[in-house]
C-alpha cells in the first residue's frame, strides 16, 4: 500500500467508511469489520499503535454501549432490579461497536501511514474547502506544542509538591492549568499569525510540491467502491 497516492487513499477511505456507516444488519457489519481488519494487517503498520487507538475508541464509547441495553425499548431479556435489558438495545449497541471499530480500522489502514501535510493537500486537491484544510493542518502542527506546554505546567506543579486529590485545591489547580494553557494557546496563535503575515500569507493554501500521483490512482478508489457496494448489497439482501 505504500505506493498508493494520498489522494487515492483518502477517497477510498471516504467511500468505505460511508458504506460502513450506512449498514444496518449485523452480518454486513461483521463483514465490514473483517474487511477492515484484513486491510489493517496488510497495511504493514505496527499493531501496538492500532491497539492503542482502539482502546481510546472503546473507552470513549463504553458509557454509550452500556446504557443502550437499558434505555432502548424492546422485549426484555433480563432484569436488574427496576431496569430491563432489551434485545433491541443489545443489538443496537453491538451494531454501533462493529461499525465504529470498522471505521477506525479502515482509517488506520488507509491513512495511518500518510503524513498529515500530504493528507491535507490531498484533501484540498479533492475539493475540500480550504478553511477546513487549514484547520486540519494547523491542528496537526500545533497540537504537540500544546501537549508540551501541558507537560511543562504539570511538571511545575509537581515541583511545587502538588499531589492530585479529590479536593477543592486540586480542582482549582487544574482549572488554573487549563486557563494558562488557553492563554498560552492564544498568545501562540497571535505570534504564528504575525509570522505568517510577515511571509506574505494571504489566506490561500498553495499546494506543496508536485501533485501526489502513484500506483492505485484509479484502481484503489474503484476497488473501494466495489467493496462498499458489495457490503451495501449484502446488507440489503432479504
Amino acid at each position: 500500500m505504500n505506493g498508493i497516492a494520498p489522494r487515492a487513499r483518502l477517497l477510498s477511505a471516504f467511500i468505505l467508511i460511508l458504506a460502513v456507516v450506512s449498514l444496518r444488519g449485523l452480518m454486513a457489519q461483521g463483514a465490514a469489520l473483517g474487511l477492515a481488519l484484513i486491510l489493517a494487517l496488510l497495511s504493514g503498520q505496527a499493531v501496538k499503535p492500532l491497539l492503542h487507538r482502539l482502546a481510546h475508541v472503546e473507552g470513549f464509547m463504553a458509557l454509550l454501549l452500556l446504557m443502550l441495553p437499558f434505555t432502548v425499548p424492546g422485549p426484555p431479556l433480563a432484569s436488574l432490579g427496576p431496569l430491563n435489558v432489551s434485545a433491541e438495545g443489545l443489538l443496537r449497541a453491538l451494531g454501533i461497536a462493529l461499525k465504529v471499530n470498522a471505521a477506525v480500522l479502515l482509517g488506520f489502514a488507509l491513512l495511518g501511514a500518510v503524513e498529515p501535510v500530504r493528507l491535507g493537500h490531498a484533501a484540498r486537491r479533492l475539493g475540500v474547502p480550504v478553511r477546513l484544510v487549514q484547520l486540519f493542518l494547523f491542528t496537526t502542527r500545533y497540537i504537540e506544542l500544546f501537549r508540551d506546554e501541558i507537560r511543562r505546567r504539570r511538571e511545575a506543579m509537581r515541583a511545587r509538591a502538588f499531589v492530585r486529590r479529590s479536593s477543592l485545591h486540586s480542582f482549582r489547580s487544574y482549572g488554573n492549568l487549563a486557563g494558562m494553557v488557553l492563554v498560552r494557546a492564544l498568545e501562540k496563535a497571535q505570534r504564528v499569525e504575525e509570522a505568517m503575515r510577515c511571509r506574505a500569507f494571504d489566506g490561500r493554501l498553495p499546494a506543496i510540491g508536485l501533485d501526489d500521483r502513484g500506483r492505485g490512482e484509479i484502481a484503489c478508489p474503484a476497488l473501494a467502491l466495489f467493496a462498499g457496494a458489495a457490503l451495501v448489497l449484502l446488507d440489503r439482501m432479504p
